[in-house]
């Protein structure tokens, strides 16, 4: 594997240690392909982060720590280094953890590492626990800023919370699916990812009471837990569908909405409104052919802008400014 950068640079990017690294770059045996790919993503960013070692500022290390879909992960860093350029003040170099499942202990033992290892600043996408609002307290106390991303940790100690008005949402499309379902009767279908993604369940909460307030007559039934993947949305929708064909609406707050619709079409549920969130591959493509009929989408990379902004200003490398709380839908 070639490259141009030196081993301990490469180790300090990744998260690995030097020997390891070594091993991967000579092409060692006993090196698992999960391995691999963390080095060669490495090598990745930090060529994507080479256009800023000529800025003057000092360096700071930020750290993505996010649990979602492959979709929405690469718009994550589509966004990041699209801001990169256009950053004053520092010399970023954001290091990202991307996996589509995360359980309680993946968490804990990230933010762990990153916390033993040395960061500047942490970019959190997790869920809303308590052994998670810990372990961002003590990255706060030992002087890490955490941003949260998208869904929040309301009553823990991060720096700021950047994405979405996750309630304004809700009540958007509680509104555009009122206005879409005129005429019919049945049930609304709300499906989210995690219980305990913080923004998705306050897009429930406020959706459920719009929806209730505008159109009393209509059941919501809930599916929670598919994670935004494929295969276990489509096994959770199922379970709760139970053959149920009265589907007069639908609001995907976590993805997985390729899932959704083959689920309906196999059960026999005819065509209704569908409101989804954020212009990812997957829902472009289902706009294009009219099989979803609204995307409540926000600007990535005005997030992303924003958290830089944000640790920035813990370290006292730029002025104070006036931010926006949320991302417009």
């Amino acid at each position: 594997m070639t490259h141009r950068f030196p081993i301990k640079e490469i180790a300090r990017q990744s998260g690995l240690g030097t020997a390891t690294v070594d091993r991967v770059l000579n092409n060692r045996a006993h090196v698992s392909p999960q391995t691999r790919a963390r080095v060669q993503a490495a090598l990745v960013e930090l060529e994507v982060q080479e256009q800023q070692l000529a800025a003057k500022g000092r360096r700071l290390f930020v750290d993505f720590v996010v649990e979602a879909p492959l979709r929405f992960s690469r718009q994550i860093r589509s966004a990041t280094e699209a801001v990169l350029p256009t950053l004053s003040g520092a010399v970023f170099r954001p290091r990202f953890l991307f996996q589509e499942r995360m359980s309680e202990e993946d968490v804990i033992r990230h933010l762990v590492r990153i916390r033993s290892r040395g960061s500047q600043g942490v970019v959190l996408k997790a869920r809303d626990i308590a052994s998670v609002r810990k372990e961002v307290e003590v990255l706060s106390t030992k002087g890490i800023p955490v941003v949260t991303l998208v869904t929040d940790l309301p009553k823990s100690r991060r720096k700021a919370y950047v994405g979405i008005d996750n309630a304004q949402a809700g009540k958007t499309a509680a509104y555009l699916l009122a206005k879409e379902m005129r005429g019919k009767t049945g049930v609304v279908l709300t499906t989210r990812s995690q219980v305990d993604f913080q923004g998705e369940t306050e897009r429930f909460d406020h959706f459920r009471a719009q929806i209730l307030a505008l159109r009393p007559d209509y059941r919501i039934l809930e599916v929670v837990g598919g994670a935004g993947l494929v295969g276990e949305t489509r096994h959770r929708l199922r379970d709760a569908l139970d053959g149920s064909r009265d589907i007069a609406g639908i609001y995907s707050m976590g993805g997985g909405n390729l899932a959704i619709l083959d689920v309906l079409k196999d059960e026999g549920v005819a065509r209704c409104p569908f409101v989804a969130h954020d212009m990812d591959d997957d829902n472009v493509a289902l706009l294009k052919q009219g099989q979803i009929d609204f995307v409540l989408n926000h600007d990535l990379e005005a997030d992303m802008e924003r958290a830089f902004r944000m640790i920035s200003e813990h370290y006292g490398l730029i002025a104070p400014g006036r931010t926006q709380a949320f991302s417009d839908i």
